[in-house]
């Protein structure tokens, strides 16, 4: 199965499940083929397709909760209920039981792209080693949440120097154009439960964002509180990606709530599962944080072993996670993240080119 017709079998799939746009999914196809990382972070449902045999060996580990859809441009920031700034993985959508490997060489993969599109400049086995050794710390120390309060020093300058700034945040959502269209009711009332008070007027528009996740429904109330403005966003959830490409009948439920409560995490009190709806707050402290927005001048390494350490936070959710992935480690080459990374940024990367000659050719088609 080519990435054109796997792509037709995923959206079809995914229609069942929820409301897709048209024309977002239109965006997503255009996105796609622009450029290599685009496609990467758009394509999570092929990734399940070819890593099982583009790594056999890295995919033969004990199993977690898993990310899934993991890579470098997948963290951000958020305030925890003490009103203190935090980073780490920004988006769980696909989170599914895997073995603890793919969100490793995922992670590996994105960073082997950024570096070919010069998004980062540290070596690509340089990159490895660093999110492996991270990785490796949090599982020897029990995990910690990187607060960016007395710690974390030199990632606190990095994060708030890219930090959106207030006026240019709400301008932007402001100049969006009030959705004319319908709600369903069980995003409104997702919504209205996590307004800060009951009975405030909003109004609704329909955000265009992400990459996975583009072509789903998400819906953003903006409201006037006791002096400025506050939003709060619902986007659809459906079953992992993982479910559509197993070649058996797995369990549809979605994991995301999971995976936030038993991650080692100082949680966002403003993100919460509401039925088959994500909602959260939408603040300019709370944000998915790119690469190009990053301070040029960065110690790269120490951000990827920070990538790594939060990776394995979220691993340490699953009971007796640290005992069997230490051992897995221990039997592994000392160069088996590089490797496997580079087999899927090759298999990506046929993908790619692929569905660029097939998208300037004829665009694929959506699902109505």
């Amino acid at each position: 199965m080519g990435i054109v017709k796997a792509t037709r079998s995923y959206e079809t799939w995914l229609a069942k499940h929820i409301r897709l746009l048209p024309a977002d999914l239109t965006k997503k196809h255009q996105a796609m083929a622009q450029g290599l990382f685009p496609f990467f972070r758009a394509t999570f449902y092929r990734w399940m397709q070819l890593w099982p045999k583009a790594c056999v060996d890295a995919a033969r580990a004990p199993h977690v909760l898993a990310v899934g859809d993991l890579h470098v441009e997948n963290f951000g920031t958020w305030r925890d209920l003490e009103g203190r700034l935090v980073w780490g993985i920004n988006d769980f959508d696909e989170v599914y039981e895997l073995p603890y490997t793919i969100d490793l060489v995922r992670l590996a993969a994105s960073s082997h792209i950024a570096i070919a599109e010069s998004s980062l400049e540290i070596p690509a086995k340089d990159a490895c080693d660093a999110i492996l050794a991270g990785y490796r710390r949090s599982l020897e120390t029990g995990g910690l949440p990187l607060v960016l309060a007395e710690e974390h020093e030199w990632l606190r300058h990095m994060m708030t120097g890219v930090l959106r700034d207030p006026i240019q945040f709400w301008k932007k959502l402001d100049s969006v154009p009030t959705y004319k269209g319908r709600v369903p009711k069980s995003a409104r009332r997702a919504i209205e439960r996590l307004l800060p008070e009951p009975g405030l007027d909003y109004r609704i528009v329909h955000r265009i964002a992400g990459l996975g996740s583009l072509g789903r429904e998400r819906y953003v109330a903006i409201a006037k509180y006791r002096g400025a403005q506050v939003a709060r966003e619902a986007k659809a959830l459906a079953p992992s990606a993982c479910v559509w490409a197993a070649a058996e009948r797995v369990s549809e439920r979605i994991r995301y709530q999971e995976a936030l409560d038993k991650s080692v995490r100082d949680v966002d009190p403003f993100v919460h599962l509401r039925g088959s709806w994500i909602v959260r707050r939408l603040a300019p402290y709370c944000s998915r944080v790119e690469l190009a927005s990053m301070p040029k001048e960065r110690d790269e390494s120490k951000l990827l072993r920070a990538m790594g350490f939060e990776t394995a936070n979220v691993h340490l959710g699953t009971p007796r996670a640290a005992k069997m992935i230490l051992r897995d480690l221990d039997k592994r080459p000392a160069d088996w993240l590089h490797i496997a990374a580079t087999a899927m940024v090759k298999a990506t990367t046929a993908d790619w080119r692929e569905w660029r000659t097939t998208f300037r050719r004829k665009p694929a088609k959506t699902v109505q």
